[in-house]
């Protein structure tokens, strides 16, 4: 994995100890450019100071959170790099703290306690498997869809959609 020494990581997270946790587990896999920072308001600052590669990002932390630093990365006019790759951490992996994060932009999720391999799996899949961007009067972030419908021929992609054009009359669902 030495092809990651020339990646800049940004990690933003209040707790010193996990810091220095994901910190080793980056250093084991050959990335050796890691700046550290104890909260979002921090990594807003050192995204404007140097440019990152990925930022990896703590959910839980004051004043400024994960989701928030999140949002202002992708929506702020004065943003250095709205399609910053963005790797959340958290310990609360409900279904709702999940959504939140993925509704604010966020590139990957991943549980704590953490592992190398769920870390090296994230790095990978947002170095090597980027999703596009999509921008929406609601949202800006990577495409939320994880599956390309092999086949699709039609604009509706949801349940409802086929439904809301038998409504029209349209048949192309």
């Amino acid at each position: 994995m030495s092809a990651l020494n020339a990646l800049q990581v940004l990690l933003v997270d209040d707790n010193q100890h996990m810091r220095a946790i994901t910190s080793a587990i980056l250093q084991s896999a050959g990335v050796r450019k890691i700046r550290e920072v104890g909260d979002g308001g921090a990594g807003l600052d050192a995204l404007k100071e140097q440019a990152f590669d990925v930022a990896i990002v703590d959910f839980n932390m004051f004043p400024l959170d994960g989701v928030e630093f999140t949002r202002l990365v992708r929506n702020s006019a004065d943003s250095p790099n709205p399609y910053l790759p963005i790797i959340m951490m958290t310990g609360h992996s409900e279904k709702s703290r999940v959504t939140e994060a993925r509704d604010a932009g966020v590139t990957e999720f991943v549980v704590k306690p953490i592992t190398a391999k769920a870390i090296f799996d994230r790095l990978n899949a947002v170095i090597f498997k980027p999703r596009p961007f999509v921008k929406t009067e609601g949202y800006f972030g990577p495409d939320r869809r994880r599956t390309d419908a092999r086949g699709f021929k039609g604009p509706y992609r949801r349940a409802t959609d086929a439904e809301r054009a038998q409504a029209s009359g349209d048949s192309a669902a």
